[in-house]
């Protein structure tokens, strides 16, 4: 059902700024239908009607020193909410005028549809929610006081091979331009971290940033960052803590899990205003992740910086558009060959041991059982002329355990080995299923206890 603007700003948009700590009873907090005083006409000296000279905001948030922070102009739910942008707009720039000091941030909506533009610094951008006194704030501290980044210093102890200090300026460089989301494609093993945690350091330091996020997809990349941060940033204060379970909210560094994220948002009691971050770092982008956690990406709507290892070519269409690159250009990337052919190499190209056993090469079918076996298969009423096993079919379809034993000892007599001689370097084995991921786990277990 349409609402009237009326009804819009009493039902939706009263109740949207109370979410968020707005209270718009408190003039000492929200002032509605702000009067701003304007030039007459060329001509006219004299206002010819009660209003004339006049404008009415909206809404108007006042900081804690009771200036103006913001406007938000209203439109009804059945207008597009776009409509009143230059509104909004010239109100922001005559208050300016009225009352000098900073300009205010500008929002614009229709109760459903919530534009943010921070004027004369960043395109208007569609959001959730309103922002809270303290993230406005913030951003006008920001605004305030940062510095240019494209002659920040990076610390090169940190991140100071040649490409990672590419990657960061190519990042650094958007962001002067005014640009929101990046994606850097960089081989495993380059330093992705590192990297991201230099840039961290080169924003908090010009003063872009005072609020990052850190999102990884498992709990074990979750504790190497915050490792990394605590190594190279270690006056830096981090959540979470050893035992913390709860949001806090005076960190700078927030290193969590896409689960952990989405029902930390999800949660009226602890919930993050999706303005709480400046920055975001996502962790092994691909369009599965949005599929799955897309609700944290769209809640939170930072300038945000993509990070994967697959290779350009074979990256989904869709992760470029989430991070709005044309099709296999990314902010920038560094491959494996690169890597490889670096001199000296920053990696080392991989070998392929091949362990094969006859039973694998050859498969089982009637023409590799014996007779006597075969006979045995017959009692127990097997069709023969139905027994065919290709080599890749095997461990699906046959369980083999003195294979995966053979394949345990050749990797154990084989794999390079520890400074001690003794324990296999760090090794990933792609087991055909879970069950045979268990078995080869056992075997293991077993004969390496």
């Amino acid at each position: 059902m349409t609402k009237s603007e009326a009804d819009t700003r009493s039902i939706l948009i009263d109740q949207q700024l109370a979410q968020s700590g707005w209270d718009v009873k408190d003039p000492m907090q929200v002032v509605e239908e702000f009067d701003i005083l304007v030039e007459l006409p060329i001509g006219v000296a004299e206002p010819r009607t009660p209003n004339e000279g006049h404008q009415f905001s909206d809404y108007v948030l006042l900081g804690k020193d009771r200036k103006p922070l913001a406007v938000i102009e209203a439109k009804k739910t059945s207008r597009d909410a776009a409509i009143g942008r230059e509104q909004a707009k010239q109100y922001c720039y005559n208050i300016q005028k009225q009352l000098g000091g900073e300009l205010p941030f500008c929002f614009y909506t229709n109760g459903h549809d919530l534009y943010f533009w921070d004027l004369e610094n960043a395109p208007p951008r569609k959001v959730v929610g309103f922002p809270t006194r303290d993230d406005l704030e913030r951003f006008a501290y920001i605004r305030r006081n940062r510095k240019p980044l494209t002659q920040e210093f990076i610390n090169t102890s940190i991140a100071g091979r040649d490409y990672q200090i590419r990657a960061i300026r190519s990042v650094l460089e958007g962001i002067e331009k005014k640009q929101r989301d990046f994606l850097l494609v960089m081989a495993t093993g380059t330093g992705k971290t590192r990297t991201c945690i230099a840039m961290v350091d080169a924003l908090m330091r010009a003063g872009h940033a005072e609020k990052v996020l850190f999102l990884v997809d498992r709990i074990a990349l979750r504790e190497q960052a915050l490792a990394a941060f605590k190594e190279h940033m270690p006056n830096e204060p981090r959540w979470p803590n050893v035992g913390e379970k709860l949001i806090a909210t005076d960190r700078r560094v927030y290193v969590a899990t896409y689960p952990t994220m989405l029902n930390i948002i999800r949660d009226e009691a602890q919930r993050l205003s999706p303005h709480f971050f400046d920055f975001i770092v996502v962790d092994e982008s691909h369009r599965s992740i949005y599929n799955t956690f897309g609700e944290v990406l769209d809640y939170f709507k930072a300038i945000t910086l993509g990070l994967t290892a697959t290779p350009t070519d074979i990256i989904d269409h869709n992760t470029f558009q989430l991070f709005h690159c044309e099709d296999g250009i990314p902010t920038f990337a560094y491959t494996y060959e690169e890597a490889v052919n670096n001199v000296p190499p920053y990696l080392c190209n991989f070998q392929v041991m091949k362990i094969q056993t006859k039973f694998q090469m050859e498969g089982i079918s009637k023409r590799t059982i014996s007779l006597e076996d075969q006979k045995r298969l017959i009692l127990q009423g097997k069709e023969i002329e139905d027994i065919n096993f290709e080599g890749t079919q095997l461990e699906k379809q046959v369980i083999n355990k003195g294979t995966n034993t053979l394949i345990v000892r050749e990797f154990m007599e084989e794999a390079i080995k520890d400074a001690n001689g003794v324990l296999p370097g760090k090794t990933i084995f792609f087991c055909a299923t879970k069950a045979h991921a268990r078995r080869m786990e056992e075997i293991f277990d077993k004969l390496y206890p």
